[in-house]
């Protein structure tokens, strides 16, 4: 707030109107960008889903060659593909001031299309199909998981004061492992909400456990990928 009327005083002669007025059409551009990438990530992301759903299932794909999808999904490939985002995101932090803008419009295109990429394939390969396809209860993970959490964010909090890249470390990729252990486990919930519910509740009531189930996978992988980031990351 500080930083924003510092500005309004310092365009002597500038309308207040004026200021405001080019204020709303810069955080209009932002969140314009950020909606555009959420489109092209979801859109990449749905594609390869389908099609690996499709592929496990033994059913022609709709888009993707099932060659293709046997590269990514187990060949070195799948490395390229999981780390890809994080590479961008640290090569567009340093070489951004060297970019026009339209070039940096374009790796900003870039990421979004990698992260949806990069989050079918870690859903798919390290989570989504063991918590899909595995014949084991896995319900019990639940109460485990979510104390997991719990101490994630204490230890956190804790490490603000101690400022320890020790902990840190751990806190990451102890984090890792408790999000990517979640998204099996919800997958499987999820799986079992539609299969005791789909006669005794209705398409009403599946549609919103669907919204219900797509956030908490959503969340997962979100969490999955700040602890990476911060793992992989130099935190300066």
């Amino acid at each position: 707030m500080a930083e924003f009327e510092t500005v309004r005083r310092a365009g002597a002669g500038v309308r207040t109107a004026q200021i405001d007025e080019g204020l709303r059409a810069h955080m209009n551009k932002v969140y314009g960008l950020m909606a555009v990438a959420m489109v092209i990530t979801g859109l990449v992301a749905y594609v390869v889903g389908s099609d690996f759903a499709r592929a496990v299932a033994g059913e022609p794909t709709a888009i993707i060659p099932a060659g293709a999808l046997q590269a990514m999904f187990t060949s070195p490939i799948k490395w390229i593909i999981m780390f890809a985002p994080l590479a961008v995101v640290f090569a567009f932090g340093a070489g951004i001031n060297r970019m026009s803008e339209g070039a940096a419009q374009g790796v900003f295109w870039l990421f979004a299309a990698l992260m949806g990429l990069s989050i079918s394939w870690i859903f798919a390969v390290f989570t989504g199909m063991w918590g899909y396809t595995t014949k084991k209860d896995i319900s019990g993970w639940g109460s485990f998981l979510i104390m997991g959490v719990i101490g994630l964010i204490v230890a956190s909090l804790v490490n603000i004061w101690l400022a320890s890249p020790g902990l840190s470390f751990a806190v990451s990729a102890i984090g890792v492992l408790i999000f990517a252990g979640l998204t099996a486990y919800d997958t499987q919930n999820i799986k079992n909400t539609y299969l005791q519910m789909r006669a005794a509740e209705g398409d009403a009531y599946l549609g919103k456990a669907a919204i219900m189930g797509a956030l908490s996978l959503y969340l997962n992988f979100i969490n999955m990928f700040m602890m990476l980031l911060q793992l992989f990351g130099q935190r300066e």
